[in-house]
């Protein structure tokens, strides 16, 4: 498995940004097994929570292997503590990057897969919402969402204050990130209300697709009543959704589980086994 770090000028950031890539280009295939053929390649970008970068997947959780095996290419962005939406007075168009620059870039330099059929957004906790909020806003570019301990805050975000001094119960926080909260509830900063504006609008053109999603979360995570009331929200609008919950809290011992499970739910190839540094000696 090929593991990349580039760095690459944004124009929807005006900075320089970083992004892991990995690439199962180089898979030495066990006896009897095909070489890879050339053929672009399914692609999931996969995004960290608060606090984390572009490296954190790969440091607290086995997605390298899960991916390898499955044959599939990752891109791991780095979101800084914006939850992927656009900030636009600040040039932090967080949102526009990860639905549109990063895909149209990392297709430019990769060989991946150019098909929406082919193309997944997933990611942990404040990732888990801006997979949630981009997946859906960009539909024509994704066809499967999955999200786990998603940080579906933005209702209880109205009753905070400016005295909190941990940054994720800080109102001046979230309105750093949202800007007004009461209006970011009713425009596409809203996941809530990004699935009422695709039901709107596939009512008008049939032809509108909505993504295919995937939720799970902790039993024991503080955010489970968050997942379950968005759960329910799909439920009542009749949005099709795989839900799962299961013991764990909100850490990488859950998030590195449920990332497999996701790999599995996901329309991907056959697994394949290849020749690494853990079964040389097989």
């Amino acid at each position: 498995m090929a593991l990349m770090q580039v760095t690459f000028m944004s124009k929807s950031l005006m900075r320089n940004v970083p992004m892991q890539v990995l690439l199962p280009v180089d898979k030495l295939p066990m006896p009897g097994q095909p070489e890879y053929d050339g053929k672009p390649l399914k692609t999931l970008y996969l995004l960290h929570g608060i606090f984390g970068s572009c490296t954190s997947w790969l440091a607290e959780s086995r997605i390298k292997r899960w991916a390898e095996k499955k044959n599939l290419a990752v891109v791991m962005p780095s979101g800084d503590n914006g939850f992927y939406v656009d900030q636009p007075l600040s040039y932090n168009l967080h949102g526009e990057f990860v639905g549109k620059e990063l895909v149209e870039m990392s297709r430019k330099m990769f060989p991946l897969s150019h098909k929406r059929e082919d193309t997944f957004i997933a990611g942990l906790s404040m990732g888990g919402f801006g997979a949630l909020r981009n997946g859906l806003k960009y539909h024509d570019t994704f066809s499967h969402i999955a999200a786990f301990s998603s940080a579906l805050v933005l209702e209880q975000a109205v009753d905070l204050t400016y005295e909190e001094p941990h940054i994720t119960g800080n109102r001046g926080y979230f309105e750093s990130c949202f800007g007004n909260i009461d209006d970011t509830l009713k425009s596409d900063k809203n996941p809530k209300e990004l699935i009422r504006m695709l039901k709107e609008r596939k009512a008008r053109n049939p032809d509108t697709r909505i993504p295919k999603i995937y939720l799970a979360c902790g039993t024991e995570d503080p955010l489970i009543k968050n997942n379950r009331d968005f759960r329910d929200f799909l439920k009542k609008e009749a949005i099709p959704c795989t839900y799962v919950e299961g013991p764990g809290i909100h850490d990488w011992e859950f998030w590195d589980t449920y990332i497999k499970k996701a790999l599995d739910w996901l329309p991907l190839n056959d697994a394949t086994a290849g020749v690494d540094d853990g079964n040389v000696g097989a």
